[in-house]
């Protein structure tokens, strides 16, 4: 395993293979996307260990969503239990995977509670989910809390970034996965500021902007049709997309390429 370097212009290339590598089983794709969202909402409303076990199995789901990416490059049927496979890969693979979840869980904890000592997240939370429409003041406090609340996950973001994957496709030690994908994510970061624009602009700007323009011609109801299908398949190609970050940051012994 080599870490590899890579211009900028490779986070746009990253989205076209995600792209490619979508359009393999799209629908197999849509299914694993669908089950992983519809599971955790479900998680979520149990209180307080919904949330704890959503966070500790991410790793492990990561894992297998990528391990999906894999087979379907090779035509391989994609199916739900994929998803289990770091679980099932050994006793050391499973208490590393696990253990990341934890320390996953940790640091987004610590993230959280910096966050509230910055931003009033609270303030905002009623006014969203009520039936009045935004000030400029409710907005304001959004795009604040997302601007700041994404800057601090961003060293959370490079330490996880690729360190399942390290753990469960390379026998990685813990520490070494977590170094490893930091400086993976350090080494590449023109690429993945590209990268991560793009999504930003895919995945929240353009279904707030077809949202917005609906809503001014009075069609709410149409809306939601037009932007969940739109976001529903912008997710899905950007899990797809991470399959392309990995085989572009890391160069894998003796392993065929699989994007031209």
């Amino acid at each position: 395993m080599k870490l590899n370097s890579v211009i900028a212009r490779e986070g746009y290339t990253w989205i076209q293979q995600g792209i490619w590598l979508f359009k393999q089983n799209p629908l197999g794709f849509f299914m694993l996307v669908f089950i992983y969202v519809f599971v955790a909402q479900l998680a979520v409303l149990v209180p307080i260990l919904g949330v704890f076990a959503v966070l500790i199995l991410t790793p492990t789901l990561s894992v297998g969503f990528l391990t999906a990416c894999r087979q379907a490059i090779v035509k391989e049927p994609l199916r739900p239990m994929v998803y289990l496979i770091a679980l099932r890969s050994g006793p050391i693979i499973r208490k590393r995977i696990l253990q990341l979840g934890l320390i996953y869980t940790i640091l987004i904890l610590v993230l959280s509670i910096a966050l509230s000592a910055l931003v009033d997240f609270e303030a905002p939370l009623p006014l969203v989910t009520s039936d009045q429409p935004l000030t400029s003041k409710t907005l304001h406090q959004i795009y604040e809390l997302l601007a700041i609340g994404g800057l601090l996950y961003i060293p959370v973001a490079m330490l996880m970034w690729f360190s399942p994957i390290l753990i469960a496709w390379t026998n990685m030690p813990l520490a070494q996965a977590l170094f490893s994908s930091f400086i993976a994510c350090w080494r590449n970061r023109g690429a993945f500021l590209v990268y991560i624009a793009i999504w930003i602009v895919v995945l929240i700007i353009i279904p707030m902007a077809i949202g917005a323009g609906l809503n001014a011609l009075n069609l709410e109801q149409v809306a939601s049709f037009i932007v969940a299908p739109i976001s529903m398949a912008g997710l899905t190609v950007m899990h797809c997309s991470f399959y392309a970050t990995w085989k572009a940051c890391f160069v894998e012994d003796a392993a065929p390429s699989y994007f031209a």
